[in-house]
């Protein structure tokens, strides 16, 4: 079955940035690799692609990257969310930097900041041609379908990283992880799945039970709840705004914003942080992993000196998470910023 699927690989793998042709007997540079792992981590192949030319273009070794400053990677991060990543990165590559390179274990690579059994995993396999098991969405979805694996996931991880451990083959192991990534994103889809021209067609159980699409199943979700919350976006005379470094742990974590109020099931009271005349101007909404986020944007123009923990500053839109510049892109409308005037 691996080499099915290897020969199927060899004629149809998709073209990535960070990749290597299958078959041309180069060697996939492990920090582009792991660049790619951390930033596809709950993240489309679409969404990352920019991202991924912008980070090489900049650093274009793990070396450059540990060297850069914490807020030109956390600016260059914004809007590919899960700031946490963008950290740990940082992290990771200042370790790899100062012990001269990447570990070429999986059992080494999980040692370093941010490294999980996946992206563990799939670094070993794809640039050192380890024999690992990787296991994402998409072999998940290939297992299930191929074994007719009914019991809903998450509870079923267990078993397809099982199936999935059993097909892994010692000869082009980092291929095959790759090929069998392939087979879930073009063939095996989520709907519809292109049965007839699946190299694994015969031996899919799910195929011949007539229940591929339905697989696999998944427990369902409990509902997000909502949170509330204020945002102030207060402008001096000069342009500069008024900005809080966000702390280093928590959501957006060592990310610019605005300041603002908690974010509360109820709605906090409304505070602004320095006496200046504030419209609110309606508001922005944001979903994160485990909540969606209501903010009500206030927007105005102050000269007061900024508060202890806040800070006036010139701003680069493209440097804010995608929460705060939803926000600033609302108030840049308002009459109460004045941006246009500039």
């Amino acid at each position: 079955m691996s080499a099915a699927l290897l020969a199927w690989y060899d004629a149809h793998a998709r073209v990535l940035p960070w990749r290597v042709p299958p078959g041309s007997g180069e060697r996939a540079d492990p920090y582009r690799v792991w660049l790619s792992e951390v930033m596809l981590q709950q993240t489309t192949v679409a969404a990352v692609k920019d991202y991924f030319h912008s980070f090489t273009r900049l650093w274009p070794t793990v070396e450059a990257l540990a060297a850069a400053k914490d807020e030109d990677v956390m600016g260059r991060w914004a809007g590919l969310g899960y700031y946490a990543r963008a950290r740990n990165l940082l992290k990771c590559a200042r370790v790899v930097a100062e012990r001269g390179g990447f570990p070429d274990t999986a059992e080494g690579l999980r040692e370093l900041p941010g490294i999980g059994p996946y992206t563990a995993a799939a670094v070993a396999a794809i640039a050192f041609d380890r024999p690992e098991t990787v296991v994402d969405g998409n072999v998940e979805r290939v297992m299930a379908r191929l074994h007719a694996v009914e019991e809903p996931l998450p509870g079923s991880k267990p078993l397809l990283t099982a199936h999935a451990a059993a097909l892994t083959p010692k000869a082009r192991p980092g291929d095959y992880a790759q090929a069998v990534m392939d087979l879930g994103a073009t063939i095996c889809t989520p709907k519809s799945p292109a049965c007839g021209i699946c190299p694994w067609r015969e031996p899919c159980k799910a195929r011949a039970e007539g229940i591929a699409a339905g697989l696999p199943k998944k427990t369902p979700k409990k509902p997000k709840p909502v949170r509330l919350g204020h945002a102030y976006v207060i402008r001096r005379a000069d342009g500069a705004f008024l900005l809080e470094r966000r702390p280093e742990k928590g959501l957006l974590g060592g990310m610019l914003g605005w300041p603002g109020s908690v974010w509360a099931e109820e709605a906090p009271a409304r505070e602004p942080p320095l006496p200046a005349a504030l419209e609110e101007i309606g508001e922005v909404r944001h979903t994160f992993t485990h909540f969606h986020l209501i903010l009500r944007v206030h927007a105005g123009q102050a000269g007061a000196e900024a508060p202890e923990g806040l800070d006036w500053q010139r701003l680069s839109p493209a440097a804010l998470p995608t929460v705060m510049r939803k926000a600033y892109d609302l108030a840049a409308t308002s009459p109460a910023l004045n941006v246009a005037g500039d």
